[in-house]
């Protein structure tokens, strides 16, 4: 009988799907779990893991890190599968063409995107060549109404995306506050026809914009109710900030009338996103009680100072990042409100990882350890481990003291965003679990060190306590170190009803 590949003797496993949650010994055979159980045959790699836990491998749904550096910087954060689905890209045949030749360390996928499509068919703009996607959400003639031809136009790049395996639809609909309430239900109404889950960065709440054209909370609920379509609520900690009770009432009554809503969020208190968002703009600061100097430029590190050096910034780079000072995580008040967003009944950890920003030129993908000098949002950076220590744990060693425990905290971590995802793509039948037959990603932390590192002025320290990680059966992690060689990551696709 041939050995198995690898075994991961004597870790404390926990199989969220199942309960499992004793120690055990879990074998890896080729790309995926063979046994989990107790004395296992020796391997050609016999790893002891007691006193670590050993888990499936944490599965971001929104993730707008593309690139191998700041993968690299997931990977140690314990994620396995990182997928682009707020944003999404047009047309995804060639995202998944480009990551598959280039390599990645971990399992990538995309939805397809209403914004790209906006751009396209509303604003006249070629959204395969370089577009600069941040600053043309700024723009008016992104913006604008969209004529009926143009909302067709719309509706068949995005239905064509989804024939060719597009994971959902993203809709940055806060980004255009303009736009026709009856658009976004067209689009959930394609979303619902082909099976597919849409994944919403909401327009504002009527507490912050009064005059808005619709509530975005409400709007969101209503394309569930009417549509049938599977909403997901983005980020639902930042869009609802001090609103969150009202809005998950909203989407708990909509969910115990039988409407597909979920929701995520991540541990942080700061947004980040271009500095020319509409909502950006020096007179809308106040309506989510900003001021110029709670937001920090990327490209240079500083501190906003003035209404007039923002709007000087807005001009000249409206795609620059900027992080977003929404809550402050050290009060006991905003603390709360946090988290109750990330423990809302089946709520799932998600990072809204953002690009790495360099001062100068990007160096080499390959370059490790990353030079100085890049900067992103540490949530990039440490999102999996800081909800550990958050939600799993009282302070102390991570375990069950926390408001949601170790056990659960995986299951959001893992499992429920792999069953989010499952009625389209078959494949995530095979994720988020430790069990025979499932896919070898798999994460292996140290319960009393795991934690994130990274902060808003050093933002790229990765987490500590992740020991090792594997993707496909494949260490890309090991003994805390990053493999440099190791690209085993494989795509994530739909299969189109």
């Amino acid at each position: 009988m041939t050995s198995p590949d690898i075994v991961l003797r004597g870790g404390h496993v926990i199989d969220p799907q199942t309960g499992l949650n004793k120690v055990a010994d879990v074998t890896v055979s080729g790309t995926q779990i063979t046994r989990v159980g107790n004395e296992a045959d020796p391997a050609a790699a016999d790893i002891d893991v007691s006193g670590y836990v050993v888990t499936a491998g944490f599965i971001d749904l929104h993730s707008h890190t593309n690139e191998i550096p700041g993968l690299r910087l997931r990977v140690l954060d314990g994620v396995t599968t990182a997928l682009e689905l707020e944003a999404g890209v047009i047309p995804v045949d060639v995202a998944y063409r480009q990551a598959a030749a280039e390599g990645r360390p971990l399992n990538y996928g995309f939805a397809t995107s209403w914004a790209l499509a906006r751009m396209e068919a509303v604003a006249g703009l070629d959204v395969t060549d370089n577009l600069d996607f941040l600053g043309n959400l700024s723009s008016p003639a992104f913006q604008r109404a969209a004529a009926p031809a143009q909302v067709t136009a719309m509706l068949s790049r995005l239905a064509a995306d989804l024939a060719d395996g597009a994971l959902g639809i993203g809709l940055l609909l806060g980004y255009s506050p303009g736009t026709d309430p009856d658009e976004y239900l067209q689009v959930a109404a394609l979303a619902a026809e082909a099976g597919a889950p849409t994944f919403t960065h909401a327009r504002d709440l009527i507490e912050l914009v009064p005059n808005a054209l619709i509530d975005g909370a409400e709007e969101l609920v209503r394309a569930a109710g009417e549509t049938g379509a599977h909403m997901h609520y983005c980020h639902v900690n930042s869009t609802s900030l001090h609103h969150v009770d009202r809005v998950l009432d909203l989407v708990g009554r909509a969910q115990a009338a039988g409407s597909r809503i979920s929701t995520e969020a991540y541990p942080y208190g700061s947004g980040m996103t271009g500095i020319g968002a509409a909502f950006l703009a020096p007179e809308r600061l106040r309506e989510r009680g900003l001021v110029p100097s709670d937001l920090t430029y990327a490209p240079t590190g500083e501190r906003v100072a003035t209404e007039e050096r923002l709007r000087e910034l807005r001009a000249s780079d409206p795609g620059g990042l900027a992080i977003i000072r929404h809550l402050d995580e050290n009060a006991p008040a905003d603390r709360a409100v946090l988290l109750r967003s990330l423990t809302f009944p089946d709520a799932v950890v998600a990072s809204d990882a953002m690009p790495l920003t360099w001062p100068g030129d990007s160096p080499d993908a390959m370059t490790w350890p990353l030079p100085d000098g890049a900067f992103t949002h540490p949530r990039t950076v440490g999102t999996f481990a800081r909800a550990l220590r958050m939600l799993a744990s009282d302070g102390g060693v991570v375990g069950e003291t926390g408001p949601l425990g170790l056990t659960e905290t995986l299951r959001r971590s893992s499992l429920l965003p792999a069953q989010l995802l499952e009625a389209r793509v078959p494949a995530m039948h095979r994720k988020g679990r430790v069990q025979p037959g499932c896919d070898a990603d798999i994460v292996i932390f140290d319960p009393a060190t795991v934690t994130d590192q990274a902060t808003y002025l050093e933002t790229t320290r990765p987490s500590t306590g992740i020991r090792h990680v594997l993707v496909n059966g494949t260490f890309v992690v090991r003994d805390g170190n990053l493999v440099t060689t190791a690209l085993p990551g494989q795509p994530v696709r739909a299969t189109p009803r």
